[in-house]
């Protein structure tokens, strides 16, 4: 695998703003058999990732944190700000408000065994691919580097 991350990418992939309604991102990832998405901003940065994990949370709900009651006060057993957050993701209704922020990304230049690497360490299946002034320009999907080996 002397191969780089340029050479096995999907260039110009399919993107979304933040202010996508969800239900148009939803059938995008349906209609092309995707899994997820980059999120750009006007200036054609990453913001973030829709994936189908983060769209999950539209059709199961969200469970509240459990607490305990000791004298008219409540005592959350597990942390309230995870719940809050996972409710927003619930009840979103644009990609803005699902999709995971802080992506990991790869610059195109480098080799696709570091790429495996990261999407392995980091248990991922796709890293954004990003050029000097952080523009989107490509996306590495476990999928990829799968192809390629069975192609070598």
């Amino acid at each position: 695998m002397s191969k780089t991350v340029a050479e096995v990418m999907t260039s110009d992939p399919i993107v979304v703003h933040p202010e996508t309604p969800l239900k148009e991102a939803i059938q995008i990832l349906a209609e092309n058999r995707i899994s997820g998405l980059p999120v750009i901003d006007d200036a054609g940065k990453l913001a973030g990732i829709i994936s189908e994990t983060d769209l999950m949370w539209q059709e199961t709900g969200v469970t509240p944190p459990a607490y305990i009651m000791i004298l008219d006060s409540v005592i959350y057993l597990q942390n309230p700000g995870t719940y809050e957050r996972d409710l927003h993701k619930a009840l979103g209704q644009t990609v803005g408000e699902v999709m995971s922020k802080n992506s990991l990304t790869i610059t195109p230049d480098k080799s696709l065994k570091e790429a495996a690497k990261m999407i392995q360490d980091h248990k991922v299946h796709r890293l954004p691919v990003l050029d000097n002034a952080g523009q989107v320009i490509g996306i590495l999907t476990r999928g990829d580097i799968i192809r390629t080996m069975a192609a070598e």
